[in-house]
């Protein structure tokens, strides 16, 4: 992904494949990906050749890595057979537990706090997984920096290190027990529930390949890379819930019990983490 990622400037194409990329759309054709912001910022990739951007002069860098970081890093690695997941993570002793659920479900927070109780910072928002083999999958580490929303560091106890963007205000966070910078094997995958709780629960059956059924943006980038038809798919979801725990994580959507929420999950990952 090192080599795959590597970025420089120039002129971006405005089609792709026969198909014109307006302003705000992005498309993905045989080996390559277009994508053009909504403010011009165009970025073309061609596997084996790297990231080319267009940017106009006065353009804050800052919007420029965002993209890079969300939208293109995920469709560089689909076209390179890895499977983008919409979450943030955390590792302990050896095995990655990853936290998923839609925007606004906590997943960033949830790190952030779990690293003020010693838990290393595995991703943020995008877990990269290679599915290769008959074993947990093994995650690649985060190449996100944490990002919270101005409300959410006083309730995770973090200090914002700047804004994201200018008109982004979300904050960067550094995680108080640091950063994972090694591959790992996925060891639960978790969805995040708002309820009374706080309560870890197992999911089982067809639950837990109905839950696998992302509608985030960084799966739609797997299925226009991969192409599975509709048996395939579901033999692929069925095949990785069959490899990994998948629960649900349901607590309270209320600050005054943020911190029972942590304590929580907290208690749960070093239980299920072997010795």
């Amino acid at each position: 992904m090192d080599l795959e990622t590597r970025v420089r400037s120039g002129p971006v194409p405005q089609t792709l494949g026969g198909f014109t990329v307006e302003p705000g759309q992005h498309f993905l054709h045989g080996e390559e990906f277009l994508l053009r912001t909504p403010e011009g910022i165009g970025f073309h990739y061609r596997r084996g050749e790297g990231i080319v951007v267009e940017a106009a002069a006065g353009t804050d860098p800052r919007d420029v890595a965002l993209w890079l970081a969300g939208s293109v890093h995920a469709a560089v690695a689909a076209l390179n057979g890895l499977y983008p997941l919409h979450a943030s993570a955390v590792s302990h002793k050896g095995r990655v537990h990853a936290f998923t659920g839609p925007a606004g479900a906590g997943k960033s927070t949830l790190v952030a706090a779990l690293a003020q109780q010693g838990f290393t910072q595995f991703a943020d928002d995008n877990l990269l997984l290679d599915l290769a083999g008959d074993g947990a999958p093994l995650c690649l580490p985060g190449h996100k920096r944490l990002k919270l929303w101005p409300e959410a560091l006083a309730l995770a106890g973090v200090e914002g290190r700047g804004e994201v963007a200018g008109d982004y205000p979300k904050q960067f966070v550094d995680p108080a027990a640091g950063v994972a910078t090694s591959p790992l094997p996925l060891g639960e995958l978790v969805f995040l529930e708002a309820g009374e709780g706080p309560c870890v629960e197992s999911l089982a059956g067809g639950e837990r390949i109905a839950r696998l059924q992302d509608d985030h943006y960084t799966a739609q980038l797997w299925l226009a890379a991969e192409r599975p038809d509709r048996a395939a798919r579901f033999a692929g979801l069925a095949r990785l819930a069959g490899r990994i725990a998948v629960r649900r994580f349901v607590r309270p959507f209320d600050p005054t019990r943020f911190g029972e929420g942590v304590a929580a999950i907290a208690a749960h990952i070093r239980r299920e983490t072997p010795v």
